[in-house]
Parts: C-alpha cells; sequence; structure tokens
C-alpha cells in the first residue's frame, strides 16, 4: 500500500510538472475528460505528439503519447489541426483565424488574416464569440488547410463562402495568397498527392459531397455515392488513392481516387457509421465508429478495423451494456456505464504506424498502439483506490469549488454533465459525489452549501438542464419543463436525500443559507431558473415560493446574496440576446428586507439589462459590486463589466469595462479590499482596492471563464471556474509572461 501511494504522489507531481508553464504556474485540476473532444491528429515526425480539440475553446497536446496534455487556447473553438510534413515543431490551427506554432505547440502567432490587417476584435455575442476585424481579407473564413510535402513554404488552403468557395495558394508561408481555382464545394479536407510533381501538385479536396481533384488539367469534381459524414484517404503504391467514406447508407470504399466506388458492410445487421479513418501510408488499414450493430442478439457499438481496404471488416471494440475486456476506460465507464460517451465521434491513425489510432467522443479519448487489439483511455488516472486525476484532457464546466469548514481536505467540483465531485485528499483525487440524486437531477450540480455549525450536514441545487444561464437553453424550451431541486447530505456528500417537498421542478441554480438561523430549523434559500425563489425553514425539508414583489413571468432567478445585516438579493437574469433593452426581456435585481416575503426593485447600472452576479462588502452592506453580461450591440457588446453601488444600488459606476462578457465578482473573504471577476473575454481579473481598479491575473487565458474562487490555504493562489476548462489552480502574484497566443494585437485583456 506503501509503494502505491508512493506511486500516485510522483504521477500527481508529474502531472503538475507538465502543466508548470503557465504564469502561477497555473494548472487544471478534477477528474479529466467529461466533454466532447474532436480533431485528434497525430504528428508525422513523432507519434508521441498528439493534438486534441474540443467544442468549449480549449485545445490539448501531448509529447508522450498522451500520458499528460496542455490545455492551450486560442479564443475560439478549434476545426482543424495540420502538421508541417518537413519541421517537426510547425503546426497550424484555425480557430477565429489561421495560426501557427514554431516551438512545438508551446506558442501561437496568427498567419491569417495577417496582423498587419487586423482593425479590432468583434466580440458582442452571448458567449462573446470573436471575430477579427481585418481588411484586407481576400480569404475570408478558411475551411481546410495543407502544406505542400516537399516545401514548407507552400500552403493550400480553401475558403470562402458556401456560395465562392475556392483555393487559394501561399508561397511564403502564408503571408500572402493567390485564388488557384474555384471549386464546386466548400471542401472539408485537403491531400497533397506525394506522386505529383513538385511545380504541378494535385490535390484532393473532400466536401460531403464530392471529391475535387486539382492539377495542371484544372479541377475535376467527383460526386461521392452518398452524402458523406466522415471522409479519409491514404496515398498508397498505386497511382490513385484509396478514399473511404460514411454515411447514413454505409461505408463506401474506392480505390482509384474516387473514380469508382463499391460499399463496403460491417458483420451483422442495421449498422450507423460515423467516424472513418485510414493511415495517410498505408491506407489498406481503415478503422471506423458504429452503433446500433445487430449481432448474436445484442446491439453493439465500438469500433471496426480492416486491414484489405474494406474488403472485410472486424469488430476490435465491442461494446453493449457491459464494458469490453480491452477497453480499459477509467472513471467515465466506472460512474455512468460504456455507453454514456458513445462510439467515437472522430478517429485517426498514424501515418507512420496503422496501428497507433485515437477516438475521442463525447467524454473520453482513447488510444490502441496495437491495431486495436486493446484500448485505453488518456484523459484521466487513477490516484488510489476511489480517486481519479485529470491528465490534462478536460472538457467540463465547472461553477465553484466548495470546501469543507470541518475538513480541509474534503473538497467539492460542482459540475455541469458529470455532476458533483468530491476530494477526500486536499484535490489530489476526485470521485463523482451523486449518489442519492435522482437520475433526472444528476447531470448539473450547480452550487452547494454546508451547514457552519453541523459536521457532514449539506444542500446540492441540481438539474438535468445545464449550461444556464444561455440563451441556447431555454431558446426553444419552457423553463416550466425543467427537471431538478434539491438533495440534502448528512455525511459529507457521500450520500444524498432528495428534499424538495413543496417545491415545483425546477432548474435550481443557486442555494444560500442564512447563518443566523436556528440548527434545527435552518432558513435556506434556492433560485429556481423560471420559477422564482424558493425559502425552506426547516433545513430544506418542506420549500415555499417567494415571489411577491416581482414583475417578471416565469422569472430566471438566478442568484442570491445576503449581506452583514441580512437584506437578500436575487438576480434575474436576461431573457432575450438581441441586444435591446427596457423591455420584458430585462434582467433585473431585487432586495428584500423581510426574509424574502416582499421584494423590491433594485435599480440596474443605465444602459444594463444583463445582472449576472452580486457582491456584497461584508463591512459596508450598502456597497454593491454587480457583474453584468453586455448586450449584443456595439463592436465589444453594451452594458457590461463590474459596476460599483456605494448606496445599495441607487447609483452605479462602472469599474471594469475591459471585460464587458463577467460572469461573476467575487470578494476575498479574508481581505474586503480585494476583489475578483471572471468573464468569457480569456480573462480574470484582481483588484486590491475595492474594485476601483483592476489588472489581468497572469497565467489564466481560457477563453470562458466563470468564477474566481480565493484558495482558503494559500492566500496568494486563486481556482478559476470554466465553461468547458473544469478549474484551474494558480498564484496570481507572479509578472505576465509568454502566453500562448503570441500576436501582441490579440493579447488577452488588452
Amino acid at each position: 500500500m506503501k509503494l502505491r501511494i508512493l506511486f500516485a504522489i510522483l504521477v500527481v507531481l508529474c502531472a503538475v510538472g507538465a502543466f508548470g508553464e503557465r504564469p502561477g504556474n497555473f494548472r487544471v485540476i478534477g477528474p479529466g475528460g467529461g466533454g466532447a473532444m474532436f480533431n485528434p491528429t497525430i504528428s508525422p515526425h513523432d507519434s508521441n505528439t498528439v493534438l486534441v480539440s474540443c467544442d468549449m475553446t480549449g485545445s490539448y497536446i501531448t509529447h508522450d503519447g498522451g500520458r499528460t496534455w496542455r490545455m492551450f487556447n486560442l479564443r475560439g473553438v478549434v476545426n482543424f489541426f495540420v502538421f508541417d510534413p518537413l519541421d517537426p515543431k510547425t503546426m497550424y490551427a484555425h480557430a477565429t483565424g489561421l495560426w501557427r506554432s514554431t516551438d512545438g505547440g508551446e506558442h501561437w502567432n496568427l498567419v491569417y488574416p495577417s496582423p498587419s490587417a487586423v482593425k479590432g476584435i468583434k466580440m458582442n455575442s452571448d458567449h462573446s464569440d470573436e471575430q477579427i476585424l481585418a481588411d484586407p481579407d481576400p480569404l475570408s473564413t478558411i475551411a481546410a488547410l495543407a502544406v505542400d510535402s516537399s516545401n514548407s513554404q507552400v500552403l493550400y488552403a480553401a475558403a470562402g463562402t458556401k456560395n465562392s468557395p475556392t483555393l487559394f495558394t501561399s508561397r511564403d508561408y502564408g503571408k500572402s495568397w493567390q485564388k488557384h481555382a474555384s471549386l464546386p464545394d466548400l471542401p472539408r479536407r485537403i491531400w497533397v498527392d506525394p506522386h505529383s510533381p513538385a511545380d504541378a501538385r494535385t490535390l484532393f479536396l473532400a466536401s460531403y459531397h464530392t471529391v475535387a481533384v486539382t492539377g495542371a488539367e484544372g479541377v475535376r469534381s467527383l460526386p461521392l455515392p452518398a452524402a458523406a459524414s466522415d471522409i479519409s484517404l491514404g496515398f498508397g503504391s498505386g497511382a490513385q488513392p484509396t478514399i473511404y467514406v460514411t454515411s447514413e447508407q454505409g461505408i463506401f470504399v474506392s480505390k482509384d481516387g474516387g473514380a469508382n466506388w463499391s460499399k463496403s458492410d460491417l458483420p451483422g445487421e442495421g449498422a450507423k457509421v460515423r467516424a472513418i479513418a485510414t493511415s495517410l501510408r498505408h491506407p489498406e488499414t481503415a478503422y471506423v465508429s458504429y452503433d446500433h450493430l445487430t449481432l448474436d442478439g445484442k446491439s453493439w457499438m465500438g469500433v471496426a478495423k480492416c486491414t484489405n481496404s474494406g474488403a472485410d471488416w472486424q469488430l476490435v471494440w465491442k461494446e453493449s451494456d457491459v464494458a469490453a475486456k480491452n477497453v480499459n476506460d477509467n472513471w467515465i465507464t466506472e460512474r455512468f456505464g460504456p455507453g454514456w460517451g458513445e462510439n467515437p465521434l472522430n478517429l485517426t491513425v498514424a501515418q507512420q504506424d496503422a496501428n497507433l489510432a485515437y477516438g475521442t467522443d463525447l467524454g473520453r479519448t482513447m488510444r490502441t498502439a496495437d491495431g486495436g487489439a486493446t484500448w485505453a483511455a488518456v484523459y484521466s488516472r487513477r490516484v488510489n483506490d476511489a480517486g481519479w486525476t485529470s491528465l490534462g484532457l478536460d472538457v467540463t464546466t465547472s461553477y465553484g469549488i466548495h470546501f469543507d469548514p470541518f475538513d480541509p481536505k474534503r473538497q467539492f467540483i460542482t459540475y455541469t454533465d458529470i455532476g458533483l465531485f468530491r476530494s477526500e485528499d486536499g484535490g489530489v483525487s476526485w470521485t463523482s459525489s451523486t449518489a442519492g440524486v435522482p437520475r433526472e437531477w444528476m447531470n448539473t450540480t450547480y452550487w452547494i452549501v454546508f451547514d457552519p455549525k453541523v459536521r457532514g450536514r449539506m444542500w446540492s441545487v441540481n438539474s438535468y438542464t445545464h449550461d444556464l444561464p444561455r440563451p441556447k437553453m431555454w431558446r426553444h424550451n419552457s423553463v416550466l419543463t425543467y427537471k431538478g431541486g434539491v438533495c440534502t447530505s448528512d455525511d459529507g456528500g457521500k450520500n444524498w436525500t432528495k428534499s424538495n417537498t413543496g417545491m415545483d421542478e425546477t432548474a435550481s441554480t443557486h442555494i444560500l443559507l442564512d447563518p443566523t438561523s436556528r440548527v434545527n430549523a435552518r432558513v435556506l434559500y434556492v433560485a429556481g431558473f423560471g420559477r422564482g425563489v424558493y425559502k425552506s425553514s426547516d433545513g430544506g425539508r418542506t420549500w415555499a415560493l417567494k415571489n411577491n414583489g416581482f414583475t417578471q413571468e416565469e422569472p430566471f432567478a438566478w442568484r442570491l446574496a445576503r449581506s452583514s445585516i441580512g437584506t437578500l438579493y436575487v438576480v434575474i437574469a436576461r431573457r432575450s440576446e438581441d441586444g435591446s433593452i427596457g423591455n420584458a426581456g430585462d434582467g433585473a435585481l431585487y432586495r428584500s428586507t423581510d426574509g424574502a416575503e416582499h421584494w423590491l426593485p433594485v435599480s440596474l447600472p443605465e444602459g444594463t439589462n444583463g445582472p449576472n452576479g452580486l457582491a456584497i462588502d461584508p463591512e459596508s452592506p450598502d456597497r454593491l459590486y454587480l457583474a453584468a453580461w453586455a448586450r449584443a450591440t456595439g463592436e465589444h457588446g453594451d452594458g457590461g463589466g463590474v459596476f460599483l453601488s456605494e448606496n445599495g444600488g441607487k447609483d452605479w459606476k462602472q469599474v471594469l469595462d475591459k471585460d464587458r462578457h463577467i460572469y461573476d465578482v467575487g470578494i476575498d473573504p479574508q481581505d474586503p479590499n480585494v476583489l475578483y471577476a471572471a468573464g468569457f473575454e480569456s480573462s480574470a481579473w484582481r483588484s486590491a482596492d475595492r474594485g476601483l481598479h483592476w489588472t489581468r491575473i497572469p497565467g489564466f487565458n481560457f477563453k470562458w471563464g466563470h468564477r474566481v474562487i480565493p484558495d482558503p490555504l494559500h492566500h496568494d493562489e486563486v481556482y478559476i471556474t470554466t465553461f468547458g476548462g473544469s478549474v484551474w489552480h494558480g498564484a496570481i502574484n507572479e509578472q505576465q509572461r509568454g502566453a500562448d497566443i503570441a500576436t501582441p494585437v490579440l493579447d488577452p485583456g488588452q
């Protein structure tokens, strides 16, 4: 046992070292995985170097075959990676623009649009999505990229719109571009035929419907046999490449570069195929992701493999309701079962080794190095008999990190999609902590609260609906259909009991305890998104709706706050996204001085209708700090940032406007002069003078931040929760140095 513990400690220390490259040694903590991953791409020079992206703005790189990963952020969702075929240190990624790294993925510079052409960044949408404003901008959006196989200066880019897709060529590393040819469709992938002459390259460009072949004779358009869901191509010894396509009709294979196609079926019946990938240099081998395959009286999902260009397939990953013996997953299968992550969304095969492949799904990255005989998870590692720690692949939304007042080693992270997680060893390892939570509530734990006088007693608010208050969640779904409510625990979060008598099913997003209430009759308040504010005067056993004074129908009650003299506040989230103001879609702030029996409106700052969080000075109860979300107007968004009121909300002044999509603002419990804020613009902020001046915290550059939470054990360290990047932990007192983005015009927080 001692050797096992020592090994676990060494593993964690190695992981810490791997992630200690940022200012403040910021690193990501949690169990790892938990969200959708895409675009696995293996270096043609070193098969241990792999890139992965996700849909939550994070990208990830490993140089040790998935044992550790480093998250980096290019201010947007990466939709493809490309390695330079000649220079092992050079790689490309496309997110908000086209980026290039020449130092193995440590730093990234903007290639297109040209930095000299950048006029600004537009980010006024609800997610603060970034659009680089450039003039000139002849390519517009780049859809696919390839680097010439014998000349790194030569780049091929498919760009433009669906109505005017065009192939462009650059011969100076992307500094300038020339139109090469018009295309029949906007392609998703480009391959350079290595057998073609260097001065007259043949390119294969694949879209959903066609394969376009460009060469000296112009552009030939070859129709696909069916609309493609995925496509992969490899060059063997033959004159033409082998192409694999997945579609709703199944798998199709062409051995002559798309001129002719044959259908290729998996064993069994009814299989639905998704991702497909072949080795660029060994196209006879391919892997395909499948589900709903009926065989031997069961329905299966997993990965099939061929080694003869699709003549027949073997089911090398085959799971139903029981985990396959050759698939070695970590906590996700253990907690949720083998079907939770689904069959791979994307697959990739190493150019130099057809036995090496990666698959990414809704929660994991999986790897095989023996041609599919075994598969292993590379997102997490077991630390002890009960806990898991991240390897750096984290795609989870977190709302808070919470510390048991009776046990400093017991910590909790409130997550979306994977629910509540608990650590019993000070954050070294994590385990799921939702035992007893109703299954239909288990998706998201938005918040928890501890009884400050009773060891082990705590309450959680949970919901099936995640990602609130983002409009994508309520845009098309009635809030009155949301499932969720309150659970209570008396054993430190190990087991939970449903406790919402009198409360309608609701997406409960926040819970607040009145510390002055009697221990045997605790007063609790809950924000029910779309319902309002619920109150309990008996420790959460029964609840009553307290909306007297609200003018909103189906109020988006989001966050609660209580001053040192007992005044309650509730933040009502905005229910519009069109930039308008002064109508029924406005958010609101309300105050109650009689325990939520009556509510009075508190004015919002002029031009602001998206309150998102509130902090109250513990020594001056009329000193309020408001976090606000910008309206979708102007280039940067209007009405967002941090605002200060010194008279209980009668008047406001803006104290932070560099970042206008502020998710929350908080006060350091050890020093009320110190405030923190975070939002969706790649920055976390700190003020040391009660909010009057703010500086960006070095080391944190994840695009979508949630809130900053001071470390209770180390006063110069903080935790930062994120929308899609788990929880970051690091020090605040280091100087800014090189960030992921090395292009000064796009530095975060400017």
